[in-house]
């Protein structure tokens, strides 16, 4: 009985999972901070690097 008392406490004070739970959820938080970031500005980027590309094919006068 004592042994089972025991496990009980130990599975009770066990955090592997809910750290493993936090990590997912900070993970899952960052990725769509990006993918709100990249929807949002994506074209201006893409905009600002196709001028630049232009700007370096350019030859110098």
């Amino acid at each position: 009985m004592l042994q089972l008392c025991a496990k009980k406490e130990a599975f009770v004070l066990c955090e592997k999972g809910a750290v493993a739970i936090e990590y997912g959820l900070i993970a899952a938080g960052i990725a769509v901070a990006i993918s709100s970031v990249v929807f949002t500005v994506g074209g201006q980027i893409a905009a600002l690097l196709a001028n630049l590309g232009n700007i370096i094919a350019t030859p110098a006068p």
